[in-house]
C-alpha cells in the first residue's frame, strides 16, 4: 500500500510564521512534511499518530547553548527533547573546538573546562570546521549549526597572549574564518570577556566581520560588558555593525529593558540589522575566572594564570587592589561546577557560604579554588541589573531569539538546559501571555531558523524538512529549580527530526538523525 511514511492527525498546528495556527492533519514522506491540512479519515500512513488536544510545532532551535562536547550524552539529548529543541547553535562565545590544532583544541578545552569540557577525541588533535561538522552529522538525534569562534581562531594565529594581530598576522585570521564560513559556518561569535578575546580591538573584529558580511552572516557577540545592566557593549557592537555592514546579534542579552532596548532602536536608526537572543531565567552562570579575575592575571593561558595565583605576592596584590570591588558581586554566586576535590564539597552552595564553611578569606578561597580545579570552576550568577519585568519585556520584542545558554557540566548545574524552552511556552506562553502560541513558535523556531539560516527548517510548510514537536498545552512546564537542576520538562513526549521519530511518549528512540546544519545548504 503506497501513502505516507507518518501521519499526525486530529492537532492544532503552529506553523512558525508567526501567523498561522489552525486545526490540521500533517503528513510525511522521505524525511519531509508533504502534506498540511484536512486530510479525511482513510489516509493512508505506515505510522499514525493521534495528536488530538495537543499543538504541533516547528522543532525548536537553541540559538545559544554550550553543548559542544556533551551533546553526545543521551541524558543532555533527553533534556533538549523533552523541551521540543531539535537544532542547537554551536560554537558560541568565541570559544570551541574549530578551526584548530591541536594545541589550541586543548586550550579551550582546558581553559573553558566549566562550560564545554575538553574536546571530544575525535576533535582532540584539531580540526577544520568541516571536519566538525562531520564528526555531530547523525551522531546523535539533534541537528547542528556552528559558529566560528573567534576567540578559537585568535588563539591559533597569535596564542592567548595580549597581541596585537597587526598587518602581519591578520590576513592568516581572515584567511582561517573565510574557510570556515566556505565549509558551512553560519556566522561568527565573540567572547569579549574571555581570553584571548578580550584582547581582540576593533580593527581586529572589523577586518573578521566584513569577512561575514560579504558571506551574509551574523556576527553573534558575547559582549565586552553588560555592567549595570545597560550593555554599554553594544555601542561596540553597534559601531561593528555600522563599518562593516555585518548583522549583528547580541548574545545572552539581559538587564534593565529600557536601555536594552534604546541600544537596538540605536542600531535600527543607523542600518545596522540587530537581534538578540535570551533565556527566561535572572541568574546566569559562566566560569569564575572570567568574573573573578582581572584580564592581565589571564594573560598567556592557563599555566601562567596558575603560576601567578600561587605567587603570594601577586595575590597580595590581588587582595589589595582588585579582590574588595568584586566581592559583593561574587559573594553571591553560586557555585555549580567544582573540578577539583578539595572544595567540591562547594557545589549548590555561594561563594559566601564557602567562605564561611572553610573559614578562609575570600581571596584565599578564590585562589585556592582556582588553583585547586585547574581554574574549571563554573558560578551561576545574578544578572547584571534588571529584573523579571524587564527580562519579559525583552522577550516579548520581535527582535528575540529563544536561547537556554545551558551548561550541562558540574554537580550543581544550571536549571536552564532542563527547561529554560518548556518555561518558554509554560509560563511565559500560557500562564502570563507574553506570547502568543503563533509568537511563541516564530521566537523558538521560525525566528532563528531565519537569522542563522536554517534552510528549510523553523516552519510547518509543505517541501519542509520534518522536524516537528507535538506539545501538550494544559501541561508543557518547565520542572528544573535552582535547588534541583536536572528535573525534565513536562509537556513534550513526542518529538521528529527529518521525518523520524526520536522522542516516543517522553522515551528517546534511539534514532540519530540529527544533521550537520551547513550554510546555504538546502535542509535534507
Amino acid at each position: 500500500m503506497s501513502g505516507y511514511d507518518i501521519l499526525l492527525t486530529g492537532g492544532t498546528v503552529v506553523d512558525g510564521t508567526g501567523a498561522g495556527v489552525y486545526p490540521a492533519d500533517l503528513a510525511i514522506s522521505n524525511g519531509r512534511i508533504a502534506a498540511v491540512g484536512r486530510l479525511g479519515d482513510d489516509v493512508p500512513a505506515r505510522t499514525v499518530m493521534d495528536v488530538t488536544g495537543r499543538l504541533v510545532m516547528p522543532g525548536f532551535v537553541d540559538s545559544h547553548v554550550h553543548a559542544d562536547t556533551v551533546l553526545v550524552r543521551p541524558d543532555v539529548q533527553e533534556a533538549m527533547l523533552r523541551q521540543g529543541i531539535t537544532s542547537v547553535v554551536l560554537g558560541q562565545d568565541g570559544l570551541s573546538f574549530a578551526p584548530s590544532s591541536a594545541a589550541t583544541a586543548a586550550y579551550v578545552g582546558r581553559y573553558f573546562a566549566a562550560v564545554d569540557g575538553p574536546p571530544p577525541p575525535e576533535l582532540a588533535e584539531g580540526c577544520t570546521v568541516a571536519g566538525l561538522l562531520s564528526y555531530y552529522d547523525r551522531r546523535t538525534p539533534i541537528n547542528v549549526a556552528y559558529l566560528v569562534p573567534l576567540g578559537t581562531v585568535r588563539h591559533e594565529v597569535l596564542g592567548p597572549d595580549d597581541h596585537d594581530a597587526g598587518p602581519a598576522r591578520l590576513p592568516e585570521m581572515v584567511r582561517l574564518v573565510e574557510q570556515a564560513i566556505e565549509e558551512g559556518a553560519v556566522g561568527v561569535s565573540t567572547g569579549l570577556e574571555y581570553v584571548p578575546g578580550i584582547f581582540a580591538d576593533f580593527d581586529e573584529l572589523a577586518a573578521l566581520c566584513r569577512v561575514a558580511a560579504a558571506a551574509g552572516v551574523p556576527y553573534v557577540s558575547h559582549l565586552r560588558s553588560y555592567d549595570g545592566g545597560t550593555a554599554p557593549g553594544m555601542l561596540e557592537a553597534r559601531e561593528l555593525g555600522r563599518a562593516t555592514g555585518v548583522p549583528i546579534h547580541v548574545s545572552h542579552l539581559r538587564g534593565r529593558a529600557e536601555p536594552l532596548l534604546a541600544h537596538l532602536e540605536d542600531c535600527a536608526a543607523d542600518g545596522v540589522d540587530a537581534t538578540f537572543d535570551a533565556y527566561p531565567h535572572i541568574y546566569g552562570n559562566t566560569i569564575l575566572a572570567m568574573k573573578a579575575l582581572p584580564a592581565r592575571i589571564q594573560a598567556g593561558g592557563v599555566d601562567a594564570t596558575m603560576r601567578r595565583l600561587a605567587d603570594p605576592r601577586v595575590r597580595a596584590e590581588l587582595q589589595a587592589d582588585w579582590f574588595p570591588r568584586i566581592e559583593a558581586e561574587v559573594a553571591t554566586a553560586i557555585l555549580g561546577n567544582v573540578a577539583g576535590e578539595k572544595f567540591r564539597w562547594a557545589e549548590g552552595a555561594t561563594v559566601a557560604q564557602a567562605c564561611e564553611k572553610s573559614k578562609l578569606s575570600f581571596a584565599d578561597l578564590l585562589c585556592d579554588m582556582l588553583l585547586d580545579s585547574d581554574l574549571a570552576v563554573g558560578v551561576i550568577i545574578p544578572a547584571p541589573g534588571g529584573d523579571e519585568s524587564d527580562m519579559r519585556e525583552m522577550i516579548r520584542d520581535d527582535r528575540h531569539l529563544a536561547c537556554s545558554d545551558a551548561i550541562y557540566l558540574g554537580g550543581h548545574p544550571h536549571p536552564r538546559g532542563w527547561g529554560a524552552f518548556a518555561r518558554f511556552l509554560g509560563h511565559h506562553t500560557r500562564d502570563l501571555g507574553d506570547w502568543s502560541w503563533s509568537q511563541a513558535a516564530w521566537h523558538l523556531a521560525g525566528h532563528p531558523a531565519r537569522r542563522f539560516q536554517l534552510a528549510d527548517r523553523g516552519r510547518l510548510v509543505e517541501g519542509g524538512v520534518a522536524d516537528i514537536v507535538v506539545v501538550d498545552p494544559e501541561t508543557v512546564a518547565d520542572r528544573a529549580t535552582y535547588d534541583d537542576p536536572r528535573q525534565l520538562a513536562d509537556g513534550v513526549r513526542d518529538v521528529l527530526v527529518a521525518g523520524e521519530i526520536v522522542l516516543a511518549r517522553g522515551e528517546l528512540t534511539g534514532a540519530t538523525p540529527g544533521r550537520a546544519l551547513r550554510r546555504g545548504e538546502p535542509g535534507r
